[in-house]
């Protein structure tokens, strides 16, 4: 009996880390289904709305980017005050200032890239598959925290039923203690059947407090996972998942390769490798320019006080020669990059295959652990009918029934336990195929 109870704590002490829309409104003292939990979680989880304000981020860097391909208008003005002025004499005509004490200029001015021979249109495409790329982030972020979820969510239905049962055997001993007593009373019993039996429901006892201390533990991991207060006393419900068959580990592996986030993340990893390097590759491109300027200022000849209306168009290009060897540099930091790319991508593809193997090991491993104790239980349920018989004939003592009687509590226990390593494992077995359970 002690085993049983050695691994649900084994259970409930596991790290979190290694268990692996519509808002649903969840009130104290709901029964909450796993799919009502992750839904409440996925929407309002910080880590989650965080990584979701990145995307914001990356659309804005998107339309940055873009902001190349426009225009960019300004209006500057000034005034000059210039001394001394200068001027001349022409005989017969009188003298003339060459221009005024006081200049006065307003211009519109107008500046646009006409061609960068592609320098703007990698530069907007980097930072579209950026953002993919932070979507695939999110993605992972959502499955990781639906493991996590997945664990603790188990882990308190094992712990409720658990209680549950400890419930059933309290029940129970204290009937049987009640029969002892009346039979010790009629001189049937002895005072020693009657003590065996208060130390039975004295252990359970103590075994029940220690399950509702577990208990209320997880709970109040759940309840800062979905943001209540730690008094809030959330029950879930018992949903257990039915046996699977499952495909070919070569299917499960096409799967997961095509769905996994991880290799979408390597794989966009990749991709932007590539683009930053046309980047690289372009940078020294030239770059064509259309210039533009109108306005009125004062200074024309022959009334230089006059502010008079001009304009000023045209055209450039810059062509970089030299760039004191940064495009070199960036060149083969890009193409480092790239090699790392492929090798992280290989290192993933190689997890990935572990991953599925051992989640469908263990869920394989678990079904058959189900069908192992249910005939257990089966067995125990009749061992403790016939205990009980034999102990009304007086053939067995006390002690004989009690022991019957917890192996018949342990297998139940037993059942329940292999039952829910079967649904995490199924559950775990399909984030590792990358299906999404939120």
């Amino acid at each position: 009996m002690k085993s049983i109870y050695k691994i649900i704590f084994a259970l409930v002490l596991l790290p979190l880390a290694n268990i692996h829309g519509q808002k649903t409104v969840l009130l104290p003292g709901d029964s909450l289904s796993l799919h009502e939990i992750l839904n409440e979680v996925i929407v309002n989880y910080p880590s989650i709305k965080k990584a979701q304000s990145d995307i914001e981020y990356s659309e804005a860097k998107i339309g940055l980017s873009k902001s190349a391909y426009l225009p960019e208008v300004n209006v500057t003005s000034s005034f000059t005050h210039l001394a001394p002025t200068q001027t001349i004499t022409i005989p017969t005509l009188g003298s003339f200032q060459l221009y005024p004490d006081n200049n006065y200029t307003a211009m519109l001015n107008i500046n646009e890239t006409i061609y960068d021979f592609g320098k703007t249109d990698k530069n907007v495409t980097f930072e579209k598959q950026n953002k993919e790329l932070v979507g695939f982030s999110v993605d992972q972020l959502k499955q990781k925290l639906s493991g996590l979820l997945i664990g603790n969510y188990y882990t308190i239905v094992l712990l409720q039923e658990a209680i549950r049962i400890k419930d059933e055997e309290l029940a129970t001993l204290n009937e049987h203690l009640n029969f002892v007593q009346k039979k010790e009373a009629t001189g049937s019993a002895t005072k020693y059947e009657i003590l065996t039996t208060k130390v039975r429901i004295s252990a359970i006892e103590n075994q029940k407090t220690d399950l509702m201390t577990a208990l209320e533990i997880q709970q109040s991991q759940l309840n800062s996972f979905l943001g209540k207060s730690q008094d809030t006393k959330l029950v879930v419900k018992k949903e257990l998942l039915s046996s699977q068959i499952f495909a070919s580990n070569d299917s499960l592996f096409s799967f997961a390769f095509d769905h996994r986030n991880e290799m979408k993340i390597a794989r966009q990893k990749s991709t932007l490798a590539d683009t930053h390097l046309k980047m690289v590759n372009s940078q020294n491109n030239p770059t064509l320019n259309f210039f533009g300027s109108g306005g009125f200022k004062n200074g024309y000849l022959p009334n230089i006080n006059l502010l008079t209306a001009n304009y000023a168009v045209g055209v450039g290009i810059k062509i970089p020669i030299f760039d004191g060897s940064r495009s070199k540099f960036n060149r083969i930091q890009a193409n480092s990059d790239i090699r790392g790319n492929v090798l992280e991508t290989e290192m993933t593809r190689r997890t990935i295959v572990n991953e599925v193997i051992e989640s469908r090991a263990n869920a394989g491993s678990a079904l058959k652990k189900v069908a192992q104790s249910e005939l257990q239980l089966e067995q125990a349920q009749q061992a403790y009918s016939l205990a009980e018989t034999n102990y009304n004939a007086g053939v067995i003592t006390n002690l004989d029934l009690l022991d019957s009687y917890t192996s018949l509590a342990e297998s139940k226990l037993a059942l329940l336990k292999t039952k829910i390593d079967y649904s995490a494992s199924l559950l775990k077995l399909k984030i590792a195929l990358g299906e999404k359970i939120y």
